[in-house]
């Protein structure tokens, strides 16, 4: 389904998922998982020989999901309100802009606290990276990321410079320069 047009909007849709919200994950026995970090961890769990999150035990896991859940709970909520101002009062325009500028003062605050080089567990990517990488492309920040947040534009471009990220990547996003 494309997020183009509204269609997770329609009805059919919302009976998977009433949030009406892309990505959903329908699992073989038919459990459906709903939210982007939902789904992460519940691949993750499903996949651990993949390695894009430390075992539990260990304390860059924690510091993985600290920034991956920051970005989840303070991002989005800016991605909706700048993607559908008209929902949340009089004055899109102004509640846009204001969006705009807190994800933007959030985009610096992970950049400083998880000090990414290049991924935030230093060489190791990992969940938390694709979550930032993708989330640095979003509500018009190509432009700004560069000179704002270089250490979250490295990031970007460490994600989707990676051999078997840069396809999918590619179809999605420019390369971050």
């Amino acid at each position: 389904m494309s997020i183009d047009g509204d269609a997770q909007l329609a009805a059919e849709y919302r009976r998977i998922n009433p949030m009406g919200r892309l990505p959903t994950l329908i699992l073989p026995d038919g459990t459906v998982v709903t939210e982007s970090t939902a789904i992460l961890l519940t691949l993750e769990a499903r996949h651990p020989e993949v390695g894009l999150l430390p075992p539990a035990a260990d304390p860059a896991r924690a510091r993985a999901l600290r920034w991956m859940m920051l970005a989840a709970s303070e991002l989005y909520p800016c991605v909706t309100r700048s993607d559908y101002p008209d929902r949340f009062g009089s004055d899109p325009a102004s509640i846009r802009a204001r969006a705009v500028d807190m994800a933007r003062e959030i985009r610096q605050l992970i950049a400083e606290g998880a000090q990414p080089a290049p991924f935030v567990l230093g060489e190791r990517l990992s969940l938390a990276d694709l979550t930032l990488a993708v989330l640095s492309r979003w509500m018009g920040n190509e432009a700004w990321m560069p000179d704002h947040c270089p250490r979250i534009q490295s990031l970007a471009r460490a994600v989707a410079t990676r051999p078997r990220l840069s396809a999918a990547w590619a179809r999605h996003f420019d390369l971050p320069r």
